[in-house]
């Protein structure tokens, strides 16, 4: 930070916010992959899930 000229206590905040908001992009493309993830595995339950649920 203070190469690019910026003293930290002035760009902390600027780039914490910026890493809060990639964080939750990130939470949020996981939990829609892990949703998606689900619901194909409902559709197409393997050999496993029909004994365990018989």
């Amino acid at each position: 930070m203070v190469r690019a000229g910026q003293p930290p206590e002035k760009a902390a905040p600027i780039h914490q916010h910026s890493d809060l908001e990639r964080r939750q992009e990130v939470a949020s493309g996981l939990d829609d992959l892990v949703r998606a993830a689900r619901e194909k595995a409902d559709e197409n339950p393997s050999g496993a899930d029909l004994v365990r649920d018989a």
